[in-house]
Formats: structure tokens, sequence, C-alpha cells
């Protein structure tokens, strides 16, 4: 799916990775790379030395995937022990420039998504993202608005009157860089209801992780990030989640309206991935989408999608590939208007 201006990105992925060796990734018949979808010829021997960079901080979107992507594999004996770490810094592009200076790597492979994209304009990143391997788009995620408890905005209307007569006060927080989902989704909400996009105030996390106690701090009016990553504490009623950015109300919020469903003719998407290194051989990407084609097959991964709310849209190999291309290309665009690229 290509995003198209207002930008529709589309939703969520993961990425794993293998661990660091002298040589490269291990599973039984191991051959060449795949191209689209993976078929399930993958061999029971469970993948070893997988090792799984989330290039944010801890607890957010990427490294919420990561981890459960990382906790099926093993549960499903498809892997052995995945190690999982982080590596924040510059919206992700420290992640970035760290797999791309492990060329030849089979045994590392980064979460990543549309805030890597964007990020790596804006960061102004040597390392590109065309320099890595694709290896799987996993999920897709809608937007949410999310307000504390405690605030005096009820409701996207009372928002949005608030907004438009002082953009610079409200104030609105995102768990990304400017270029990433969160940054986007805020600017594209801005021109929806009629506000200049440069009038706004955004404030950039690492992170969900770093977003969410900023937004329960009351350091902003509100959040703007994927609806996941705030289900928890809907639940426990630290925040009340506004308005959903898809086009129809999603299952984990089912009493929480679309934008459209309020009258902001507005959707979004966000999406997350998995790359690796560049130069991996044929064999090592194959390890890795296998492995990540019997996790998406497998009952417990379905499970997750359920339970988290996350789409699933799932591709692999080279069709992940030319949908790379298609975002970076739309992502470009979409901020060379904003003056950020």
């Amino acid at each position: 799916m290509s995003p198209r201006l207002p930008l529709r990105a589309a939703a969520v992925a993961v990425a794993s990775a293998l661990a660091l060796s002298a040589c490269g990734a291990t599973a039984k018949d191991a051959g060449s790379s795949g191209s689209g979808s993976a078929s399930g010829s993958a061999s029971a021997t469970p993948a070893s030395g997988l090792q799984y960079m989330v290039p944010n901080a801890p607890g957010g979107g990427y490294d919420t995937t990561a981890r459960t992507a990382a906790k099926v594999m093993e549960t499903e004996k498809i892997t052995k022990t995945v190690q999982v770490f982080n590596l924040p810094g510059a919206g992700g592009t420290v992640g970035l420039q760290r797999v791309v200076n492990e060329k030849g790597n089979g045994k590392l492979a980064m979460q990543m998504g549309l805030g890597v994209v964007g990020a790596a304009y804006t960061q102004k990143s040597k390392a590109k993202l065309n320099e890595t391997t694709p290896i799987a788009k996993l999920i897709e995620e809608a937007g949410a608005i999310v307000v504390p408890k405690d605030s005096p905005y009820k409701s996207m209307d009372d928002l949005v009157k608030a907004w438009k007569a002082d953009p610079k006060k409200v104030t609105v927080g995102g768990g990304s860089s400017p270029g990433g989902p969160d940054h986007l989704l805020p600017m594209q909400l801005a021109k929806a209801v009629g506000i200049d996009p440069k009038q706004v105030s955004f404030v950039s996390y690492d992170g969900g992780g770093e977003l969410l106690p900023a937004l329960l701090g009351n350091k902003i009016a509100f959040g703007a990030s994927g609806f996941g990553e705030f289900l928890d504490q809907v639940e426990a009623g630290d925040v009340r989640v506004l308005a959903v950015t898809s086009d129809k109300p999603v299952d984990a919020l089912k009493d929480v309206k679309t934008l459209k469903d309020q009258g902001i003719d507005m959707t979004f998407t966000n999406w997350r991935g998995v790359v690796a290194p560049p130069g991996i051989s044929d064999a090592d990407k194959k390890v890795w989408i296998d492995a990540f084609t019997r996790m998406h097959d497998s009952a417990g991964w379905k499970a997750e999608l359920e339970k988290r709310g996350w789409t699933d849209a799932f591709v692999t190999g080279d069709e992940f590939g030319t949908f790379l291309t298609e975002q970076d290309k739309s992502v470009a665009d979409t901020l060379t208007q904003l003056g950020l690229a």
C-alpha cells in the first residue's frame, strides 16, 4: 500500500536479528533467499543465535513489537532464545547506522517502521534504508489522539476548538522524531482542521516509553501515537482516547469513534517491519524470512494480533523492499513540503 498526501502510512512491523558471531544464522536446510511471502517449507530445527535490535527506548511500539515477536518465536520453538536489545537515539537512526555498519552480519536484524523512514531525512542520517536488506513487514496500526484522565478536553471537538484558538499553547507530543508517524499524524490532523502545520507546537520523544510519562505528567496537552501504546493505561483509567485514525473503530477500543465519525475527514495508519544489514548471505536471509513466516502462521502470533489490536500486514523479501522504496519516496515528498527535508 503506497501512502499518498495527505500521507496514509501503513501500520506497524517487527524486526528480528541473529546474534553476533563469526558465522551466519543457523537453521537446518537454510537455502536461497525468498521473495514475497516465504513458503512454509522451513525446517522444524529452531534457528539459533538471534539478536534483535530496537532503535529506540524501551516501552514504545517498536520495543513492544520486537519483544512480542521474539517471545512468540521462542514459545513456538521457531528459534532458540532471541536477544532483544535497545539502541536508542536520533529517531532510530543510531540503530540504522549500526545495522548498515554491520555489513554481512546475518545474525543481526532491526525492528523499524515509518518513523525510521522519516528520521533518516530529518536527522540527516548518513546511513540509508535502501542500504539494508528487507526481511518482513509485520503489522499495521491505527493512530490515536490521547489525553490524560484529568484533561479539560473531553472530546475531539473540545480539543480542536482550543487548538485552533492557540496552536502554540496546545502542545502535542509524539513518540517519534520529526518525519516519523507521531509527527506526521498531528501535522496532517492540523491541516485537516484548518491549522497551519508550521504553527503546531510539537514535542518529540524517543518512543512511546518516553511519551507516556510526559502525557501522564501533563507536560503536553495531548499525545498522537499508535493506539496500542496506550492500551494498558486506557484500561487502568489513566488516559482517555478521543479518537482513532482508522477507517473504522478498532476492536480493542470499541467505544472510541474515528476522526471521520467526528467530522474530521482524515485517516492515518502506521506500520512496522524488520530489516537486516546489507550484504548478508542468501542462506541467512532465508533463515530470517522463514522464521518470521512461521511466526506469522502460528497461533501464538494470531493471538497477539487480536490482543493488541494490530492489523496483519505480512509481506517479506522483495515485496517488502518495493514497499520500502515507495514509502521512502512518499515521506521525502511530504517532508519537503513541510520544509524538513
